[in-house]
């Protein structure tokens, strides 16, 4: 038994009759029209064919999404049609006027597609995916949005679509829902989940209005949704609006990597000066500029090399600069393992604090062991200095613990990450008291020291420009 053929709503009767009107001026001058013209002209009418078809037989609800085909197909060379024949053909474009007034009709089919805008902004010409396995779809979409300046490729299904996503930077994705095999959603799905794609705008376009369908997409990361059959001018809506989005993306994506590339810079550059506790304050805390400090128990380390002067005036600049280069170089090694702060090399001496400005319980415990550590190093740095034909050094070390203020001085223009207090004057003349190869440590120190070191003499000691006698103590080394 034949199945009823479905009842035609009233919009297509006067699509039909427009096609009719259309035909009819088409056949009187077809032989004179340009071929890539008859051959949109063929497209547009076999569309109408497949339009009055669907009205002719009952088959699933697949249907409706052919119905949505065709008339796309009808709508889009229409459309062209009516902008290639405007300047010589008067009446074909008077009967396209009426059929694009006639398929603009079927709103109640699915067909919202408002009237063209011309005075619309172009956007900015854009890298365009157009997946849809009708290949008059595709076409039509390259069409389209090659007039613009847009550089379309299209995809016949969702695993050439994917490929192509591989090997090129896309802008926006015009996606069918409704393919064979790998359908919409489950593209959709995979450039989401994918780390590099995305942040590309995907538009799903579908023949169905079905909202269930709609949810489901933008929940899982779709930008939008267009029906077919589509308006030109609202397709460049929504490709304008999804490249403006893209392109805000990768210029926030350029400004990260810039801002990396400039942290790892400012990390490498300052971190050859400061410790990585204070580039790190910098750089996180907004307040880590500003000018001021705080109250902080904190043990000092001063040292210098014995002699120094002597030496430098013995041997050549460049002499002079590799020596102390390698001095230098290891001390600071040793420093930052202990999680030290150097506050500043003075010339051949080094001033560092531990305690600043991250602050821990065994400070003064790692002061100790850090000048223990440099003064083993010496006879390493003394080898590769006899291998260069450079004198050999010594070194002593003094160590201070007190409370002084932590923090930037200075001013807007030039400050640092510095110490003020009376006991950094009073470790720089207990640094004074040091021999070479020599440790002596303060008595607030000792007090401050939580593991056990084998002491040497203590003894007081009148310093210059300290009012009170100050008892300091000799650190050999640890316990076996």
């Amino acid at each position: 038994m034949l199945a009823e053929p479905r009842q035609s709503p009233p919009w297509t009767e006067q699509l039909q009759r427009s096609v009719t009107d259309l035909r009819r001026h088409y056949d009187r001058i077809d032989d004179t029209l340009p071929a890539d013209m008859v051959d949109d002209f063929d497209k547009l009418f076999t569309g109408a064919d497949r339009v009055a078809d669907y009205f002719d037989r009952a088959e699933p609800d697949r249907d409706r999404h052919d119905l949505m085909n065709a008339l796309t197909s009808v709508l889009g060379y229409a459309e062209i049609l009516h902008d290639d024949v405007a300047q010589q053909y008067a009446d074909l474009h008077s009967a396209l006027d009426d059929l694009l007034a006639a398929v603009r009709a079927g709103s109640d089919a699915g067909l919202d597609t408002p009237p063209s805008d011309n005075t619309q902004s172009p956007a900015d010409p854009g890298f365009i995916l157009a997946v849809d396995d009708q290949q008059e779809n595709r076409e039509l979409i390259a069409r389209y949005l090659s007039r613009s300046g847009h550089i379309v490729v299209t995809a016949a299904s969702g695993e050439e679509a994917l490929k192509t996503l591989d090997q090129a930077d896309v802008d926006v994705v015009l996606l069918d829902l409704l393919m064979p095999g790998m359908d919409g959603r489950e593209v959709l799905q995979k450039i989401k989940d994918h780390s590099e794609w995305r942040a590309t705008p995907v538009i799903m376009i579908s023949g169905r209005k079905d909202m269930g369908g709609i949810i489901e997409c933008i929940s899982a990361g779709a930008d939008d949704y267009l029906f077919k059959p589509f308006n030109p001018v609202l397709l460049q809506a929504r490709i304008k609006a999804g490249i403006e989005r893209k392109r805000w993306h990768d210029r926030e994506e350029l400004y990260r990597q810039q801002l990396e590339r400039n942290e790892k810079f400012i990390r490498a550059t300052f971190g050859r000066y400061l410790s990585d506790e204070i580039v790190t304050e910098i750089l996180e805390r907004p307040e880590g500029l500003k000018l001021g400090g705080d109250l902080r128990e904190v043990t000092i380390m001063m040292s210098d090399i014995r002699g120094f002067t002597a030496l430098c005036e013995k041997l050549a600049p460049d002499q002079v600069v590799s020596l102390l280069n390698r001095y230098l170089g290891r001390m600071t090694d040793i420093i930052f393992s202990q999680q030290g702060t150097i506050d500043e090399f003075l010339g051949d001496a080094i001033l560092a604090v531990f305690g600043a400005p991250i602050q821990r319980e065994d400070d003064a415990d790692r002061a100790v062991q850090c000048a223990l550590a440099m003064l083993e190093a010496m006879d390493e740095i003394n080898a590769a200095n006899r291998a260069d034909g450079l004198p050999e050094i010594d070194t002593g070390i003094a160590l201070n613990t007190g409370y002084v203020i932590a923090g930037n001085i200075g001013s807007e223009r030039r400050s640092k990450y510095g110490f003020v207090g009376h006991p950094m004057n009073l470790t720089a003349r207990i640094e004074d008291l040091t021999g070479a190869g020599e440790l002596l440590i303060s008595d607030t120190t000792r007090l401050a020291l939580r593991g056990d070191y084998l002491l040497g003499d203590s003894r007081e000691e009148d310093l210059r420009g300290i009012d009170e006698p100050v008892r300091v103590h000799r650190v050999l080394g640890r316990p076996e």
